[in-house]
């Protein structure tokens, strides 16, 4: 039998339940690629499944984590028509990409721009997918209009950043680093707000008094008053992480009076066709972008896999900015 590397969960805790073990070879089913995995990133949703908070969906490995590659297609399975083997290919999964070969349906792998090597592009698929569904699709932002992004250097904060800023939207972004609101002005920030105190909603209302149209939240927890308070009269709050909390009290009254708008969001339990229809819109509308090189993938640092927990307690750390690159090189 044929075997692979990967990444293993070996119980619910800290780093040290991790361990590169070896595990069968996939093998492509109808309509899907076997893609060699030369890159991949990790991600929130891996810290939190380690931790046993965050199971994998039906039909991914339950203790390989892993959202997110970039390799070459290795092997076609019956009926596939877009990829040959050879390939450079980028895509999410629901889990599995911390290892050597994956098996991905081919209308959910994307073809990775000419001029990025591998571990650019596995910095691309959740942070900027995320980011162009909550901006996009879900809070609907206009030209004009005014986003806040909580945690704004973070890999999906510092994607959404170009991608609203390109679009023309003003964007203000928070964070508890001064370092890392600098670093972002460089990605098109326009107003920069610490977030380390409580008093960040009313810095933002001095920067839009009549209020912000548009919210993504990365953090959640304590936050949500705060967005409630500065969001404009149908403002639109989108929630894509709870870091600092699921679970948290609620004005009603603020949300009836505005007549807001409160949507919740996730990328990794949607059905395969969701997952493929956005893979293919962000395909013809945003990849373009990267090779003209309007929009660039923001990588803080890439780490072998075989220093996978260093990894993982550099990004409980909170000291990054961009995404981490993990590398089987």
């Amino acid at each position: 039998m044929k075997t692979m590397q990967a990444i293993v969960m070996t119980g619910a805790g800290g780093s040290e339940v991790l361990e590169e073990q070896d595990r069968p070879l996939p093998v492509p089913g109808f309509g899907q690629v076997r893609v060699r995995v030369h890159s991949s990133a990790l991600n929130r949703a891996d810290i939190s499944q380690r931790r046993g908070s965050y199971p994998a969906p039906p039909g991914s490995p339950p203790d390989i984590p892993g959202l997110e590659y970039a390799g070459e297609v290795d092997e076609t399975g019956p009926g596939v028509t877009l990829w040959k083997s050879g390939d450079r290919v980028m895509g999410i999964v629901g889990g599995g990409a911390h290892a050597e070969y994956l098996c991905t349906h081919e209308r959910e792998a994307m073809a990775i721009p000419n001029g990025l090597d591998f571990n650019e592009a596995a910095a691309i698929p959740e942070a900027f997918l995320t980011a162009y569904d909550a901006v996009f699709r879900q809070l609907g932002m206009k030209a004009g209009e005014t986003l806040l992004i909580h945690a704004v250097g973070s890999g999906v904060g510092t994607a959404a950043l170009q991608l609203a800023a390109r679009a023309g939207i003003v964007v203000t972004g928070t964070s508890r680093s001064s370092e890392k609101l600098t670093r972002a002005q460089e990605l098109g920030l326009q107003h920069g707000v610490d977030a380390s105190g409580d008093d960040w909603p009313h810095a933002v209302e001095a920067i839009a008094p009549r209020g912000i149209h548009g919210v993504l939240d990365l953090v959640s927890g304590p936050y949500l008053a705060g967005n409630l308070q500065v969001l404009a009269s149908r403002g639109r709050l989108v929630v894509v992480g709870v870091t600092a909390g699921a679970t948290q009290p609620i004005d009603l009254g603020v949300v009836l009076r505005k007549r807001l708008h409160i949507i919740g969001t996730v990328l990794r339990s949607r059905p395969l066709e969701e997952k493929i229809a956005l893979a293919r819109e962000f395909a013809d509308r945003i990849l373009p972008m990267f090779l003209a090189k309007s929009v660039v993938p923001v990588v803080d640092r890439v780490i072998s896999f075989a220093d996978i927990r260093s990894a993982h307690d550099l990004m409980e750390s909170n000291s990054t900015f961009g995404k981490i690159v993990l590398t089987w090189a």
